[in-house]
């Protein structure tokens, strides 16, 4: 099962052996991962990429098909990503910080989450390879993504989730028509049977079988935080890590367009946020480690809960290799992490936006960044799916009716404010 194309092709980092393109993750010979890589001189005499003829593609993410691993022939007509890029300007007051900018994918189209990117590009190489069933192992977002994807190209797709997924997740992926099937154990036993399903079944597993090209997927959140700024590169970017693939893939995307000659070269630190409950990454990085010590999750950041990230050990090292860091926060700075970026830029984020808000001020009261930098901060999904870790957080949502008389409503006023009758009293 494998198809020819010219400008990419499956290659080992390791090794330097490369396979064509076909439904494989790890090479054969040295079980290292495999990635995309690209002939751009090839792509360049074929359909040179120019700003302007990224511009003149649709407002979303095959604007960039040219640098994606699109089978030829695909014709993508869902219009997945090209989501803002907020300056947060009230957020920025609040943790010190005067250039700082929100890429808001809590809105992403289909499902609400930077998975609908990685979903698309995958999804376009299942058909292209013969699969009629797909499916993943998720912590919620991805299972959305392919159960929505899978149901609109027409394909049978099933889900492995662990037990404790948040209720709101597990009815998005349903909705859908989706198989769902829960598995007693956290996600690093989910993805374990999901390699072994994928070998018995002849599944195309989005982030098993299909991994290198759902990985490429998100590259086009860096092409659009560079095109949104007018084409430049920012100073810092702060991104959320679960397996580690997607701050890798964001700088991937930089040196992609630096390559083209798209934008000016310059020197971009990454940062690493995670929580507490599950921080092998940010772990590795603080100890100045090659390696990942797999831990056990224990978060309400369930999204961010993989204790034996994939692409944890290479993540680690560019964080380091460019100058960045990592930081991980407890489940009550997650919280209020999503209370501040809700409170100051209107943004209702899950609990990896918590996570990834709560580290970046960290990061400014430590000093690692300053204050005058140009700095992203990705907010990877929507809060409409994590309701529960805000459960017991508002007293409001049980609070008594007001009868419909404005003496009524002003007392009510007075009393959410805390304002006593003795109060009143004096300031007359």
């Amino acid at each position: 099962m494998e198809y020819s194309c010219q400008t990419y092709q499956l290659k080992c980092n390791e090794c330097g052996r490369t396979y064509g393109n076909r439904p494989l993750s790890g090479c054969p010979e040295c079980l290292a991962p495999l990635e995309i890589h690209y002939d751009f001189e090839a792509i360049q005499k074929q359909t040179p990429i120019t700003r302007q003829s990224i511009q003149n593609g649709p407002h979303n993410i095959w604007r960039y098909a040219a640098m994606l691993p699109i089978p030829e022939g695909f014709e993508p007509d869902l219009p997945v990503g090209f989501t803002p890029l907020i300056r947060a300007k009230n957020l920025g007051k609040r943790i010190g910080a005067s250039n700082l900018y929100v890429k808001n994918d809590s809105v992403c189209f289909p499902t609400l989450s930077f998975k609908d990117r990685v979903v698309s590009v995958a999804l376009a190489n299942a058909q292209k390879f013969g699969f009629k069933t797909v499916g993943c192992s998720s912590t919620g977002n991805l299972a959305n993504s392919v159960a929505a994807q899978a149901a609109r190209l027409g394909l049978d797709a099933c889900i492995l989730v662990p037990a404790d997924l948040e209720p709101a997740k597990i009815l998005n992926t349903l909705v859908y028509g989706a198989r769902l099937v829960r598995i007693d154990g956290n996600y690093d036993h989910v993805n374990r049977l999901c390699t072994q399903i994928a070998d018995e079944y002849a599944w195309g597993f989005v982030n098993v079988n299909l991994r290198p090209y759902y990985a490429e997927g998100s590259k086009t959140q860096g092409y659009e935080i560079a095109e949104q700024l007018g084409w430049r590169l920012p100073d810092n970017v702060v991104c959320p890590m679960a397996g580690g693939s997607l701050i890798r893939k964001i700088r991937k995307a930089f040196n992609e367009l630096i390559a083209l000659g798209l934008v000016e070269d310059k020197p971009v630190r990454f940062f690493g946020a995670q929580a507490t409950g599950c921080s092998p990454i940010s772990q590795s990085v603080r100890q100045g480690w090659d390696y990942i010590e797999p831990q056990r999750p224990n978060t309400i950041a369930r999204s961010l809960a993989i204790g034996n990230p994939a692409d944890g050990p290479a993540a680690s090292k560019m964080i380091r290799a460019t100058g960045g860091w990592a930081e991980d926060v407890s489940d009550v700075e997650v919280v209020s992490g999503m209370q501040e970026l809700a409170e100051s830029e209107g943004i209702f984020t899950e609990t990896a936006g918590g996570v990834t808000t709560a580290v970046t001020a960290r990061l400014y009261a430590q000093g690692r960044i300053s204050p005058d930098e140009t700095t992203v901060v990705c907010i990877t999904g929507n809060g409409l799916k994590t309701t529960d870790a805000l459960v017991g957080r508002f007293d409001h949502l049980d609070a008594r009716a007001v009868r419909p008389r404005l003496s009524d409503f002003a007392d009510y006023l007075r009393e959410l404010d805390g304002v006593t009758e003795n109060e009143l009293v004096a300031a007359d």
